[in-house]
């Protein structure tokens, strides 16, 4: 799989609440943090755009349990479990793009409601390449939402966890990802143009 030209990384919501020891860990959602960076360091040297989308959820949010949801309180504004996991390496040219920021309104993929998709038609990107967290929620409603918005787009299977809630979760989401015309990629095959 190559990079090639007019290629962009997304990576989602690799935040402190999505981790082990957060308000709602995602199993080894830690993990996928050194193959991000693998990931950034790849996209850095070439040159290519990298986006990261950040849960910002009021403190009602919708999607809490106190508010019917289905959700505990998780990436409140301005709290540290809203924060970047600190092993992340986050680019100084890195786009964050915060979402879930109003209090009725849900949004598991990153082009919910972000602007994301003309941004990214802006600057021409063809090929969108996705990974974090969690598989089975964010990382699938953003790979499925590239591809309606008609990017090429490759899931990275290796820096991506699934959350679980029912036991085949996130495999259940990589075969929708993939009947629906995603591609998956690990490190090793990533292939610069």
């Amino acid at each position: 799989m190559k990079l090639g030209k007019r290629a962009a990384l997304i990576v989602v919501d690799v935040q402190n609440d999505f981790c082990p020891g957060g308000a709602l860990p995602v199993p080894e959602g830690d993990k996928v943090v050194p193959l991000l960076n693998d990931y950034i360091e790849t996209f850095l040297r070439e040159g290519a755009p990298i986006y990261l989308t950040q849960d910002w959820h009021p403190a009602d949010h919708i999607s809490f349990k106190e508010r019917g949801g289905v959700w505990p309180p998780h990436c409140v504004q301005g709290t540290e479990g809203a924060a970047f996991h600190p092993g992340l390496a986050l680019p100084e040219q890195g786009v964050i793009v915060p979402k879930g920021s109003s209090p009725n309104e849900d949004a598991y993929s990153g082009f919910q409601g972000t602007g994301l998709a003309a941004r990214l038609k802006r600057q021409g990107i063809r090929r969108l390449f996705i990974g974090g967290l969690a598989t089975d929620y964010c990382v699938k409603e953003t790979v499925l939402d590239a591809l309606r918005e008609g990017f090429e787009t490759v899931l990275l299977e290796d820096a991506s966890r699934g959350v679980e809630v029912k036991p085949g979760d996130t495999q259940r989401a990589l075969s929708e990802m993939e009947q629906a015309g995603a591609h998956t990629v690990r490190i090793g095959e990533l292939k610069v143009a």
